[in-house]
């Protein structure tokens, strides 16, 4: 069975503890890895600055920087398998469901259903809405 090892376990701490429940139900179904958690005011700046976030960290706080955004991955990461991206996402979104938990996964901003409306995908992001 797949676990998370030393490395996305830390890089879990200080997220919220549902969206930590979320990812463990996870990884028992799939090998994902953490990519990253709760996140600086700086490097939130710098993804705004470089466009891989429409939070600028200062003014608008990001979820990531309130503990309530995680970005995970399938592992082993294949950044071209958009199949095993959308497969997850669906997963975390079952999950939460079960857990009675709202999210948003960075493929569907608007939980419709629709991944290809979107005009920003971010298919690694998942955050703990309310």
């Amino acid at each position: 069975m797949p676990r998370f090892g030393k490395r996305s376990k830390q890089r879990l701490k200080g997220v919220d503890a549902r969206l930590i429940g979320v990812c463990n139900e996870l990884v028992k179904i799939m090998d994902v890895t953490i990519i990253e958690g709760v996140r600086s005011d700086e490097k939130q700046n710098e993804y705004f600055k470089k466009g891989k976030s429409k939070k600028d960290g200062f003014i608008n706080k990001g979820m990531h920087q309130l503990g309530k955004a995680v970005d995970l991955a399938p592992y082993p990461i294949n950044w071209n398998d958009r199949d095993r991206f959308h497969y997850m996402g669906g997963m975390v979104r079952g999950i939460a469901k079960q857990l009675n938990l709202n999210v948003r996964w960075g493929g569907d901003w608007d939980s419709d259903g629709e991944t290809k409306d979107n005009n920003f995908d971010d298919l690694v992001h998942i955050e703990i809405r309310g």
